[in-house]
């Protein structure tokens, strides 16, 4: 696995980009960026499972199975990633999965003042590297727009 990291500056108080990342509509939109319609189905309580779903091109719902490992508002989020959701079944240990099974995704939040230092890192397979090396700065500028756009 490699590590991946991004980051951006966030002119938004530290509390409002924590609040508006795991908000279901603006986390629909700063997502989109990876899927078109990216969602979430579940809570971001600390050990609870969430999926991270979306419509293919044959509208088969897919995607993540994973678990909040640890949440510390407006500090950190980890998510563990468990497995995938295909044709609505989930599916945690196949040979496709277990290959990266158990990689995280890691949310990091820097208080500036009124601004947020957002630092993202997570484990990647070499198969996914470069895409998400080409998308998450994209997806970490449009959920920078929505912050300092939307309404406080």
């Amino acid at each position: 696995m490699d590590k991946l990291n991004f980051e951006i500056i966030i002119d938004a108080p530290v509390e409002r980009v924590f609040q508006l990342m795991l908000e279901k509509p603006t986390y629909e939109e700063w997502t989109s960026v990876f899927s078109p319609s990216s969602t979430f189905e579940g809570a971001w309580t600390e050990g609870s499972k969430i999926l991270f779903v979306g419509v293919d091109e044959n509208g088969e719902k897919g995607g993540m199975v994973s678990r909040i490992e640890k949440n510390i508002p407006n500090q950190f989020l980890s998510i563990e990633h468990l497995g995938v959701l295909k044709n609505g079944q989930e599916d945690l240990d196949s040979l496709e999965v277990l290959d990266w099974a158990g990689a995280h995704e890691n949310y990091i939040f820097i208080n500036k003042g009124n601004q947020t230092l957002l630092k993202i890192e997570l484990d990647s397979n070499q198969e996914f590297a470069e895409y998400f090396e080409g998308t998450w700065p994209k997806a970490l500028q449009k959920f920078k727009e929505i912050c300092e756009s939307s309404p406080s």
